[in-house]
């Protein structure tokens, strides 16, 4: 028996795979430690459920006594796997002691299961695959339906669905986030499909321009999906005939019309991080350049929104924090590298 076991998993959402796993958890230790990931970031057809909401459809699934010995945790995407092992582990020292056996529950599905040798001083318990469905499926099925139709959909999942799960699902397809990510689940879909008869998955390259002024940073919100209405640094593909700062630079004119020369910003510009993980964009794998300028106290430059932008807006460095939620894909992480201790996020 175990002090502790730990299981880990994004639960996008629930279903009764997961909830094998950590009954098998509950069967091997003294208490479990769930940890939510993918947490405190904006819906998405990916991530449509709040870290929140995914703990109570696995808490509402146990009976009361597991409850009492299961802890949920939420541990927020890095696109980092070094930064990201390291927040689980100090998740996890928060809720053991240091001479507790540890345990970690979980099964090879595929490439995204590789975070399971991440931990080599805990016990590695692998299991068995728990059945043939996964949360992907149930959220095609989910976003394939209509407000209308959405029980019918969840019917032909109803065994592999618990019924804290069904519960929530129906509830949330009532509401206008339903309809938002299920407008954006379609238009994800067609995108792929468009791009499904290439002879090799395609990788594509954009850039984006982070600028900062009087220690504050210009964000849009970007006017169409994916994304549509979240914040986000100005910026977008590379075009056939343009260089990476050519593009940069284009993009930023377009879409916030920032009266700053190009000299300025050659002048301003303090550095460039590639941002390349495999999951930062739901539309492909897509790499992006990303371009941090800073004018100092210099005052701040016109701007106004146009093209992919529905808004362009001045945030002060002080209050990017609170609006984590509120952005688009990796785009916080991005001002995380770039500002480092200046937005604190623990």
């Amino acid at each position: 028996m175990y002090d502790t076991a730990i299981l880990i998993g994004r639960f996008e959402p629930v279903h009764t795979g997961h909830l094998a796993l950590l009954q098998h958890a509950l069967g091997v230790a003294k208490q479990v430690i769930v940890i939510v990931g993918s947490a405190f970031q904006a819906r998405s057809p990916k991530n449509p459920f709040t870290w929140e909401e995914r703990a109570s459809m696995l808490l509402n699934a146990l009976p009361e006594a597991d409850r009492l010995r299961t802890r949920v945790v939420p541990v927020r995407d890095y696109y980092d796997e070094a930064r990201w092992v390291k927040a689980v582990q100090q998740a996890v020292a928060a809720h053991t002691s240091a001479n507790d056996t540890i345990g970690l529950v979980g099964h090879f599905k595929d490439a995204t299961s590789s975070y399971l040798s991440a931990f080599p001083t805990w016990k590695l318990i692998s299991l068995e695959r728990q059945g043939s469905i996964d949360a992907t499926m149930v959220r095609d099925a989910y976003f394939r339906a209509t407000p209308a139709t959405v029980q019918a959909a969840l019917e032909q999942h109803r065994d592999v669905l618990p019924a804290s799960t069904a519960e929530l699902l129906t509830r949330f397809a009532q509401t206008p986030e339903f309809v938002a990510l299920q407008e954006e689940w379609s238009m994800l879909r067609g995108y792929k499909k468009a791009w499904s008869a290439a002879p090799y998955p395609p990788v594509f390259v954009t850039v984006d321009a982070v600028l900062r002024c009087q220690n504050q940073i210009l964000l849009i919100r970007r006017a169409h999906a994916p994304g549509k209405g979240l914040l986000a640094v100005p910026g977008g593909f590379i075009e056939q005939r343009e260089t990476v700062w050519q593009s940069c630079l284009r993009e930023l004119a377009e879409e916030t019309h920032c009266e700053v020369t190009g000299a300025q910003l050659q002048e301003t510009l303090q550095s460039v991080h590639v941002f390349d993980h495999p999951d930062r964009s739901q539309r492909g794998r897509t790499i992006t350049h990303a371009h941090y300028f800073d004018l100092g106290n210099a005052p701040l430059p016109n701007v106004r929104a146009d093209d992919d932008a529905a808004q362009v807006l001045w945030m002060p460095v002080s209050e990017i924090a609170q609006h984590e939620a509120d952005f688009f894909e990796d785009h916080f992480q991005m001002l995380v590298h770039f500002l480092k201790d200046q937005i604190n996020i623990n």
